[in-house]
């Protein structure tokens, strides 16, 4: 690296071919667990589903990202959905077929998935 904007470049580069999408401007965000029980659970394909659907539906306001061990693992994979001043959201047991339901009811028509969400899990 010869300089901070290379540093910039390849950082940029490297999150969009992870599919990751990191907008401060973003009225909402979904936080993805990828730590070692989140990947063992299934947290890539549905990282993957919710890059898909999120591109897919054109929605240019949601960033998406990553995180490590959110602490609850036997409810992975996990996804907290933060969206304007709300209080966060926490999706658990996320599979990629549930992430277009959440896509739509959620983050386009603002209302919570409530039989996903960690309050209305059962093990």
């Amino acid at each position: 690296m010869k300089s901070l904007e290379e540093l910039k470049a390849l950082k940029e580069k490297m999150q969009s071919k992870m599919g990751i999408r990191n907008d401060d401007n973003a009225s909402a965000r979904v936080v993805i667990g990828m730590a070692t029980c989140g990947i063992a659970a299934g947290a890539k394909p549905v990282m993957k589903a919710f890059t898909d659907e999120i591109a897919r539906r054109g929605l240019n306001n949601v960033a998406i990202s990553q995180t490590g061990c959110i602490g609850i693992c036997q409810y992975e994979p996990v996804v907290e959905v933060y969206v304007g001043n709300e209080e966060k959201v926490t999706y658990v047991k996320m599979t990629p077929d549930k992430v277009a339901r959440v896509v739509n009811e959620h983050l386009v028509n603002g209302n919570v998935v409530d039989e996903y969400t960690i309050g209305q899990s059962k093990l």
